[in-house]
């Protein structure tokens, strides 16, 4: 049996206005297969993302990489665990005036003394890794581009590369097409499932399209109001758990049979 990567039992999360972004969630995810969140606009996905990550502390409950209790131990401790955790951005949030290459390296700070850091002594192993990295993701020709002038495309195949300097055992990739046209979607993507499966680094990705869903997922988790309603295999997210989802129609009704095949336009313009 594979065991957890990382482990959340009982998490709630609540901002300060009094909304609840996340309500008693409670997942086991391994770090062996590629995993979609799911849900309408405000479902908690980006929230449950940053939980993940450590970048948000949640108002209850524990979260676990492997043995460590992220939730609650120093702050210095999150930060050396999550240098094991990639994360891919919706905006990319590269360095705009860095070139590709200089992006790419940013993944290696958190290994670095901080004197080394801060002044940005990269050593030759850390630039032959990232050259490296840009090579596989397509983009060795523009390693000393500046990021502001690559496609959206390019920016976030930086991102990926950004995250794999830090040699991570999980990717978490934040809405990573949305921004994106059809053609660089699907290359983001593409991207993202070779590197679960040639290199065995799990993938979760938040992602709004039912296609895409359903082109790349093996667990399929939905959330709605903050709360988990559906973890399973992608075969299966059914229509009705779908509709049930996003519509709150507890069962797919006759009326909305020759509609069926419109169900994923319909998500996508949303």
């Amino acid at each position: 049996m594979v065991q957890p990567f990382i482990r959340l039992e009982h998490i709630n999360h609540q901002y300060s206005g009094g909304n609840k972004a996340l309500v008693d969630i409670n997942l086991s995810l391994s770090a062996e297969e590629f995993t979609v969140l799911i849900g309408p606009s405000g479902a908690g996905k980006s929230t449950l993302m940053r939980v993940l990550n450590g970048l948000v502390r949640p108002t209850s409950g524990t979260v676990w990489i492997e043995n460590v209790p992220i939730t609650v131990v120093p702050e210095r401790t999150v930060r050396l665990e999550r240098r094991r955790i990639g994360m891919v951005f919706q905006q990319f949030n590269l360095v705009r005036r860095l070139s590709a290459l200089e992006n790419v390296l940013l993944g290696r700070l958190g290994f670095m003394p901080t004197w080394q850091s801060t002044l940005k002594r990269y050593s030759r192993a850390d630039r032959e890794l990232a050259m490296g990295l840009l090579e596989r993701v397509g983009l060795a020709d523009h390693a000393w581009q500046r990021a502001d002038t690559l496609s959206g495309g390019q920016q976030q195949r930086v991102g990926i590369a950004r995250a794999l300097a830090q040699q991570p055992r999980l990717i978490l990739a934040d809405e990573p097409i949305s921004a994106l046209d059809p053609k660089s979607a699907e290359g983001v993507m593409d991207l993202l499932r070779d590197i679960q499966e040639r290199d065995g680094i799990a993938v979760i990705a938040n992602l709004h399209f039912l296609e895409t869903v359903r082109e790349y997922a093996a667990r399929v988790i939905a959330l709605k109001k903050g709360a988990v309603v559906f973890d399973g295999r992608l075969e299966e997210l059914t229509e009705a758990v779908t509709r049930e989802l996003y519509y709150g129609e507890k069962a797919a009704q006759p009326q909305y049979a020759s509609q069926a095949s419109e169900l994923n336009v319909a998500l996508e313009s949303r």
